[in-house]
């Protein structure tokens, strides 16, 4: 086995153990301008729709940890294509046929989704494929839902942003935060792990949207780099990236989803580095971002949740769900295939599924602290009984 620890930090900056950036190693990524822009849009949202207002006080005077919830979801996140250009290693799309599931979602189904969704003060407006794909229809989503003062995040793997000024358009959709995936520092890294990319592109398209993003003085863009076995010695180089490319913020994930499924269980565990990363190489990664003006947080996903007590459940079957692009509804993000796990169908109305038997047969099971297979990787080692 090759040896997967990086090259030795060098940095000027000297590791002060109290500082605020490094205390809190995996801590949260802040929500892009700022927590108090976020919180302003949450606070306009309620505010532009009576029912959305109530819903969400119902919500927040619940305990939100019930089988049978009297609120609709606060937040989704809405697939609106399950097709993509890549061919990523840790991603079943890869082996999809030409890399796609199902339709993707119309613009009108979106609205009507919203129409329904009136409680909706968040969404993430991507699933499993590259949402620029659809074109203007999905910038036009993102509009809609900003009407409404929704917060809408997207993720993209940047490789359209020179295609028709679609970097413009996004940014001008006022859409509030784009997760950008750079997992290579190189072409060789990047192509390696993202099938079909090219790094030049990518490299370009980076410094193209931070462009335009710098000329109207807003922020709107993260670095989000899937950290595993192929680009694990490269993030020195990834904070160089981002920094020359005009990124202002860097996410390193050390976690690899496993969608449900055993066999990607499997694979992904031997790409994964999660349990090789030590603190204080978190701490220097950290100081070497602030040193070169980039934001650097540390983010792991999974294995997190724990049926010891109900505040330590997933907040996923309380709160949201995954549309997927054929209107099926999924547990969750990592999941993000109705053909592994469904919870009924967007075309019979959200609400009535939240409301419906299998939804709440899905939450009365973590409740119950038997959670089904699909979610054993977030509960680490509790299994279903």
């Amino acid at each position: 086995m090759s040896d997967l620890r990086p090259p030795e930090i060098m940095t000027e900056t000297p590791l002060v153990e109290n500082d605020p950036c490094v205390v809190d190693l995996l801590r949260q990524p802040e929500p892009l301008p700022n927590q108090e822009s976020y919180i302003g849009e949450r606070r306009l949202a309620l505010e532009n729709s009576e029912r959305c207002r109530v819903n969400y006080e119902t919500f927040q005077q619940s305990d939100k940890r019930t089988a049978e919830p009297d609120y609709l979801p606060i937040r989704l996140d809405i697939e609106n294509v399950s097709r993509c250009n890549f061919r990523c290693v840790m991603c079943q799309v890869s082996e999809w046929p030409r890399g796609q599931r199902a339709e993707d979602m119309s613009l009108e189904q979106f609205k009507n989704l919203l129409n329904e969704q009136y409680g909706l003060v968040e969404i993430k407006l991507q699933g499993l494929g590259e949402p620029l794909l659809q074109g203007d229809d999905f910038f036009e989503m993102i509009r809609h839902a900003r009407k409404r003062h929704i917060w809408v995040r997207v993720a993209t793997n940047a490789s359209l942003f020179h295609v028709r000024n679609n970097d413009k358009k996004l940014i001008d959709s006022d859409v509030n935060e784009v997760q950008i995936s750079v997992d290579g520092a190189n072409a060789k890294t990047l192509s390696g792990i993202r099938k079909g990319a090219v790094f030049q592109r990518i490299q370009s398209n980076c410094l193209r949207i931070n462009n335009y993003c710098a000329q109207k003085g807003i922020e709107r863009t993260k670095m989000w780099t899937v950290v595993q076995r192929g680009n694990r010695h490269e993030l020195p180089q990834l904070i160089d990236f981002a920094r020359e490319t005009g990124f202002k913020h860097a996410v390193f994930s050390l976690n690899l989803v496993d969608f449900g499924l055993p066999e990607w269980a499997k694979r992904n565990e031997d790409l994964s580095v999660e349990n090789n990363f030590p603190d204080e190489e978190i701490r220097q990664m950290i100081l070497l971002g602030k040193s070169k003006g980039v934001e650097v947080y540390f983010w792991r996903q999974t294995k997190k949740y724990s049926c010891d007590t109900r505040e330590n459940l997933c907040p996923w079957p309380f709160e949201r769900g995954y549309i997927a692009s054929d209107l099926r509804i999924v547990p969750c993000c990592v999941i993000g295939n109705p053909d592994v796990y469904e919870l009924g169908s967007a075309r019979h109305g959200v609400a009535t599924q939240w409301h419906g038997e299998r939804w709440r047969a899905f939450r009365q099971a973590h409740l119950d602290g038997t959670p089904p297979s699909v979610c054993h990787s977030c509960y680490g080692a509790e299994k279903e009984v």
